[in-house]
Protein backbone atom coordinates (compact mmCIF):
# COMPACT_ATOMS: atom_id res chain seq x y z
CA UNK A 1 0.00 0.00 0.00
CA UNK A 2 1.08 3.62 -0.99
CA UNK A 3 1.92 5.67 2.01
CA UNK A 4 -0.08 8.07 1.37
CA UNK A 5 -2.81 6.13 1.17
CA UNK A 6 -2.35 5.17 5.04
CA UNK A 7 -3.90 6.35 8.45
CA UNK A 8 -2.42 10.00 9.32
CA UNK A 9 -0.82 8.12 12.47
CA UNK A 10 1.06 6.01 10.26
CA UNK A 11 2.12 9.15 7.88
CA UNK A 12 3.41 10.33 11.07
CA UNK A 13 5.73 7.56 11.51
CA UNK A 14 6.57 7.10 7.99
CA UNK A 15 7.26 10.83 7.81
CA UNK A 16 9.68 10.67 10.28
CA UNK A 17 11.37 7.44 9.25
CA UNK A 18 11.89 8.83 5.49
CA UNK A 19 13.08 12.65 7.32
CA UNK A 20 16.17 10.86 9.10
CA UNK A 21 18.00 9.19 6.06
CA UNK A 22 18.52 13.42 5.52
CA UNK A 23 21.53 13.68 7.45
CA UNK A 24 21.23 17.21 6.59
CA UNK A 25 18.25 17.53 7.59
CA UNK A 26 18.56 15.34 11.30
CA UNK A 27 21.58 17.69 12.01
CA UNK A 28 20.05 20.74 10.96
CA UNK A 29 16.94 19.92 13.04
CA UNK A 30 19.26 18.93 16.29
CA UNK A 31 20.95 22.31 16.15
CA UNK A 32 18.31 24.68 15.40
CA UNK A 33 16.98 23.29 18.32
CA UNK A 34 19.63 24.59 20.53
CA UNK A 35 19.07 27.99 19.00
CA UNK A 36 15.47 27.98 20.88
CA UNK A 37 13.56 30.49 18.39
CA UNK A 38 10.07 30.68 19.10
CA UNK A 39 7.87 29.11 17.42
CA UNK A 40 10.17 27.70 14.93
CA UNK A 41 9.90 25.03 12.31
CA UNK A 42 12.56 23.81 9.38
CA UNK A 43 10.16 23.93 6.57
CA UNK A 44 8.72 23.69 2.78
CA UNK A 45 11.41 22.04 0.11
CA UNK A 46 13.79 20.47 2.27
CA UNK A 47 10.84 18.40 3.89
CA UNK A 48 8.91 17.45 0.82
CA UNK A 49 11.88 17.14 -0.88
CA UNK A 50 13.10 14.69 0.95
CA UNK A 51 10.46 12.72 0.97
CA UNK A 52 10.43 12.91 -2.86
CA UNK A 53 13.80 11.94 -3.30
CA UNK A 54 13.26 9.02 -1.33
CA UNK A 55 9.74 7.64 -2.29
CA UNK A 56 11.69 7.88 -6.03
CA UNK A 57 14.79 6.40 -4.90
CA UNK A 58 17.13 8.98 -4.83
CA UNK A 59 19.39 10.53 -2.60
CA UNK A 60 17.82 11.66 0.34
CA UNK A 61 19.37 14.81 0.20
CA UNK A 62 19.41 15.24 -3.81
CA UNK A 63 18.52 18.59 -5.57
CA UNK A 64 17.39 20.30 -2.18
CA UNK A 65 18.62 24.07 -2.74
CA UNK A 66 18.66 24.87 0.60
CA UNK A 67 16.89 24.18 3.86
CA UNK A 68 14.32 27.19 5.09
CA UNK A 69 14.05 27.72 8.68
CA UNK A 70 11.53 30.23 9.96
CA UNK A 71 10.62 31.29 13.52
CA UNK A 72 7.99 34.48 14.41
CA UNK A 73 9.31 36.96 16.72
CA UNK A 74 6.73 40.28 16.69
CA UNK A 75 8.75 41.98 19.74
CA UNK A 76 11.08 43.68 17.44
CA UNK A 77 10.84 44.07 13.64
CA UNK A 78 13.75 45.76 12.93
CA UNK A 79 16.43 43.92 10.56
CA UNK A 80 18.99 44.41 12.82
CA UNK A 81 17.18 41.67 16.03
CA UNK A 82 16.68 38.92 12.64
CA UNK A 83 20.25 39.77 11.84
CA UNK A 84 21.32 39.05 14.74
CA UNK A 85 19.17 35.83 14.50
CA UNK A 86 20.82 35.23 11.41
CA UNK A 87 24.58 35.65 12.51
CA UNK A 88 23.93 33.27 15.41
CA UNK A 89 22.55 30.70 13.40
CA UNK A 90 25.50 30.70 10.23
CA UNK A 91 27.74 30.19 13.72
CA UNK A 92 26.10 27.36 15.16
CA UNK A 93 25.65 26.10 11.12
CA UNK A 94 28.83 26.83 9.98
CA UNK A 95 30.41 23.29 9.37
CA UNK A 96 26.86 22.23 8.29
CA UNK A 97 27.57 21.46 4.08
CA UNK A 98 23.98 22.73 3.28
CA UNK A 99 22.71 26.31 2.90
CA UNK A 100 20.01 27.21 6.11
CA UNK A 101 18.13 30.07 5.54
CA UNK A 102 16.69 32.02 8.31
CA UNK A 103 13.90 34.14 8.26
CA UNK A 104 11.94 35.97 10.88
CA UNK A 105 8.40 35.32 9.66
CA UNK A 106 7.04 38.68 11.80
CA UNK A 107 8.82 40.62 8.86
CA UNK A 108 7.49 39.17 5.44
CA UNK A 109 5.29 41.62 5.04
CA UNK A 110 7.64 44.30 5.11
CA UNK A 111 9.27 43.00 1.93
CA UNK A 112 7.21 40.85 0.19
CA UNK A 113 4.91 43.00 -1.64
CA UNK A 114 8.45 44.29 -3.06
CA UNK A 115 9.77 40.87 -4.42
CA UNK A 116 6.40 39.30 -5.46
CA UNK A 117 4.41 42.21 -6.56
CA UNK A 118 1.48 41.49 -4.21
CA UNK A 119 0.80 42.67 -0.60
CA UNK A 120 0.88 40.36 2.17
CA UNK A 121 -0.89 40.82 5.56
CA UNK A 122 1.01 40.48 8.82
CA UNK A 123 1.70 37.12 9.88
CA UNK A 124 0.44 36.07 13.51
CA UNK A 125 2.44 33.44 13.85
CA UNK A 126 5.06 30.72 11.86
CA UNK A 127 1.87 28.32 10.95
CA UNK A 128 0.32 30.90 9.21
CA UNK A 129 3.11 32.09 7.06
CA UNK A 130 3.45 27.99 6.17
CA UNK A 131 -0.24 28.37 5.58
CA UNK A 132 0.70 30.57 2.72
CA UNK A 133 2.76 29.04 0.53
CA UNK A 134 2.57 28.82 -3.25
CA UNK A 135 1.94 24.68 -2.82
CA UNK A 136 -0.39 23.23 -0.21
CA UNK A 137 1.76 20.01 -0.84
CA UNK A 138 4.50 21.95 0.46
CA UNK A 139 2.91 23.54 3.76
CA UNK A 140 4.61 21.34 6.31
CA UNK A 141 6.54 22.22 9.11
CA UNK A 142 8.80 20.20 11.59
CA UNK A 143 10.96 20.52 14.79
CA UNK A 144 12.44 19.61 17.71
CA UNK A 145 11.09 19.61 21.41
CA UNK A 146 12.10 18.72 24.80
CA UNK A 147 12.88 15.19 24.90
CA UNK A 148 13.22 14.49 21.31
CA UNK A 149 10.07 14.96 20.50
CA UNK A 150 8.88 15.61 16.88
CA UNK A 151 6.20 17.97 16.24
CA UNK A 152 5.04 18.16 12.78
CA UNK A 153 2.78 20.82 11.40
CA UNK A 154 0.96 19.87 8.13
CA UNK A 155 -2.73 21.51 7.38
CA UNK A 156 -3.28 19.65 4.20
CA UNK A 157 -1.95 16.79 5.51
CA UNK A 158 1.09 14.46 4.08
CA UNK A 159 -1.13 12.27 1.38
CA UNK A 160 0.06 14.71 -1.64
CA UNK A 161 3.41 14.67 -0.82
CA UNK A 162 4.04 10.55 0.14
CA UNK A 163 1.82 10.78 -3.77
CA UNK A 164 4.09 12.94 -5.01
CA UNK A 165 1.35 15.45 -6.04
CA UNK A 166 1.46 19.23 -6.52
CA UNK A 167 -1.42 21.21 -5.45
CA UNK A 168 -1.62 24.95 -5.77
CA UNK A 169 -2.24 27.05 -2.60
CA UNK A 170 -3.87 30.21 -4.16
CA UNK A 171 -4.16 32.62 -1.24
CA UNK A 172 -0.95 34.43 -1.58
CA UNK A 173 1.33 33.67 -3.91
CA UNK A 174 1.10 34.99 -7.33
CA UNK A 175 0.59 32.50 -9.83
CA UNK A 176 3.97 33.07 -11.66
CA UNK A 177 5.58 31.95 -8.55
CA UNK A 178 3.73 28.87 -8.37
CA UNK A 179 5.05 28.04 -11.88
CA UNK A 180 8.42 29.22 -11.47
CA UNK A 181 8.74 26.49 -8.47
CA UNK A 182 6.97 23.73 -10.12
CA UNK A 183 8.85 24.19 -13.53
CA UNK A 184 12.21 23.48 -11.24
CA UNK A 185 10.88 20.73 -9.30
CA UNK A 186 9.73 18.92 -12.70
CA UNK A 187 13.25 19.24 -13.65
CA UNK A 188 14.31 17.31 -10.37
CA UNK A 189 11.32 14.74 -9.94
CA UNK A 190 9.82 14.62 -12.82
CA UNK A 191 7.29 11.94 -11.39
CA UNK A 192 5.85 14.88 -10.23
CA UNK A 193 1.66 15.49 -11.14
CA UNK A 194 2.00 19.25 -11.12
CA UNK A 195 -1.78 20.16 -10.97
CA UNK A 196 -2.58 23.78 -12.82
CA UNK A 197 -3.07 27.12 -11.23
CA UNK A 198 -6.45 27.05 -10.95
CA UNK A 199 -9.10 29.30 -13.23
CA UNK A 200 -12.07 31.30 -12.36
CA UNK A 201 -14.17 29.21 -10.31
CA UNK A 202 -11.92 26.09 -9.81
CA UNK A 203 -10.69 24.99 -6.95
CA UNK A 204 -8.86 21.92 -5.37
CA UNK A 205 -10.02 19.50 -2.84
CA UNK A 206 -8.44 17.28 -0.87
CA UNK A 207 -7.18 14.28 -3.11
Amino acid sequence: MRIGRLPVTEQLEALREVLTRNEALTEVLSRAATLDLPGWYLTAGCVVQTVWNVVTDRPPARAIKDYDLFYFDDSDLGWDAENEVIRAAADTFRDVPVDVEVRNEARVHLWYEDHFGVPCPPHTSTEAAIDSFAATTCCVGVRLERGDRWRVYAPHGLADVFNLVVRPNPVLAPRGVYEAKTKRWLEHWPELTVLPWPGPGVTYGPR
